[in-house]
């Protein structure tokens, strides 16, 4: 049977993967990094005038630094590092390439892409979570009024929206849109504005909404879309408004088909925690890593840039210790 080509294949080329990579490359690893989208694909994704609520020296991956003009960098300033990083070390990155298959195999796995075969002995998961919306489940939710994303407001001017969610994404998306002539509404199944939203923004949200500027349903949720109106389950009963777009900020989810296929074992509780030994990021499936947000399973809030580059030093460290 014929040797893996690669010691190790990195599936997603978002801040982690490029952790990863640079690992790899620094203990003279033979790897490659395959990214279905752009380059930092999720980060490119955020809203254009994105601003980070960690500071520029949390987002610094191999101790490179991280040089921003502002308190918090902004989205820019984040790919433009991460861009830099990737040129200046001339990383090993496949860009639009996507992993369709990945296969244990007796000396490794086998991974099939869009584009290509591979035979490796390691296998890093760092693909995040920000590819799969949570859906609403309801009537009308696939009508081209209604995005899982938000890029800018511009669009959203002169027209009555939804916004749907309480966190960070709902509450910049809801200002913003309003900020630029957009009539705003919010619909939040909660009681109140996010926990976690940014201390810095969380003041203007409350204002604007105690003020009448963006009116808010709380404990409330759509039942309906329709292509001109959204229909609203609300303590106070069912609401009809009219309408013309929807945005549902709802969060997101990994790629669960993908580890599933692998091999991965799940927390039986609705969390879906995948199975990984903490000291190693090394996952049921031998020789087969998790690195990043992936980690958390529903939990996306409790794994992000800040605290989780350090799996690449913790997952290559392991892989030294196993032979290839």
């Amino acid at each position: 049977m014929k040797k893996p080509d690669l010691d190790v294949l990195i599936i997603g080329a978002g801040p982690i993967g490029i952790a990863c990579a640079l690992e790899c490359k620094k203990r003279n690893l033979n790897y490659l990094v395959l990214e279905k989208g752009a380059l930092t694909n999720s980060l490119f994704n955020y809203p254009l005038n994105m601003t980070f609520f960690s500071t520029s020296d949390k987002l610094e991956i191999d101790d490179i630094p991280f040089i921003s003009n502002n308190p918090k960098p902004t989205r820019n300033e984040a790919l433009e590092y991460y861009r830099r990083v990737t040129t200046s070390k001339a990383l090993n990155i496949n860009l639009y390439e996507k992993v369709e298959a990945l296969k244990k195999t007796e000396h490794g796995f086998n991974i099939q892409s869009n584009k290509d075969n591979y035979k490796v002995r390691k296998v890093i998961i760092a693909t995040g979570f920000y590819d799969i919306p949570n859906l609403l489940n309801i009537p009308g939710e696939d009508l081209p009024k209604v995005f899982h994303y938000y890029k800018e407001a511009h669009p959203f001017t002169l027209q009555n929206v939804v916004v749907v969610g309480a966190s960070n994404s709902s509450v910049d998306a809801a200002l913003e849109i309003y900020r630029k002539g957009g009539n705003v509404t919010m619909v939040i199944r909660g009681k109140s504005i996010g926990e976690r939203v940014k201390y810095w923004v969380k003041p203007d949200i409350l204002n604007r909404i105690k003020e009448g500027s963006i009116k808010a349903y709380f404990n409330s949720e759509i039942k309906e879309i329709t292509p001109t109106e959204v229909t609203i389950k609300t303590p106070n009963g069912v609401q009809t408004l009219d309408n013309d777009y929807v945005i549902a900020l709802t969060g997101y989810h990994p790629n669960f088909e993908l580890l599933d296929t692998a091999g991965i074992e799940f927390s039986k509780d609705e969390k879906r925690i995948p199975s990984y030994n903490s000291e190693t990021m090394e996952t049921n499936v031998k020789g087969l890593y998790l690195a990043g947000v992936i980690c958390g399973g529903m939990e996306t809030h409790k794994w992000f840039i800040e605290n989780s580059r350090i799996h690449a030093k913790m997952i290559v460290d392991d892989i030294e210790t196993k032979p290839l």
